[in-house]
């Protein structure tokens, strides 16, 4: 009997198993949301929170079906500055910013990309000052203390900047590394 490799026959059934493959391949495989990629924000709120002069404000879990995508910690010469940004359930992107960075002003404008103010919310009984600039379709909500700035910020609606706004909670005070006793 003649090899099943040999002769055309077995390169007609060797071309169908691969244009079978390709095609199972490219039909078959999942579709729906693209995959959004997790980070783990705990350690940067931890050294933002022992480091900050302020009251770190952060979700302690994020809100139901968002994402957290980055997280950058900055401390330059005493000022603190956090970032943590978030793909929300609706896969728009917002970002909670926060610092000590003075003046306020300033750093409120910078992350809103806009110093005029449309407007102010009530959100969990927080006076917040909204901000759009309609070229960037970027909604911004601020909030100025005496200790810090923070702004949530994004090209997410309304609705889901003031979700953020209201689930955030001061992050507990990490005590500082204490040095090892010397002998």
């Amino acid at each position: 009997m003649q090899r099943f490799t040999q002769g055309f026959l077995g390169y007609a059934v060797a071309l169908a198993i691969c244009l079978a493959a390709i095609g199972l391949f490219l039909f078959v495989t999942p579709t729906g949301e693209p995959h959004v990629p997790r980070i783990d924000y705990t350690i940067d709120l931890k050294n933002a929170a022992r480091t900050a002069s302020y009251d770190v404000l952060a979700p302690p879990v994020p809100p139901k079906d968002w994402i957290p995508t980055s997280s950058r910690l900055v401390n330059d010469k005493g000022t603190v500055t956090w970032r943590l940004g978030f793909a929300t359930a609706a896969r728009s992107h917002a970002m909670l910013a926060q610092s000590d960075e003075q003046p306020a002003g300033e750093f409120a404008n910078r992350m809103a990309n806009t110093e005029k103010a449309a407007g102010t919310e009530q959100i969990g009984g927080v006076t917040w000052e909204r901000r759009f600039r309609e070229d960037k379709n970027q909604r911004t909500l601020v909030r100025v203390t005496p200790e810090a700035t923070v702004v949530i910020t994004g090209q997410a609606d309304w609705p889901e900047l003031a979700t953020l706004a209201a689930a955030l909670k001061p992050a507990p005070a990490a005590p500082s590394p204490t040095p090892a006793p010397t002998s």
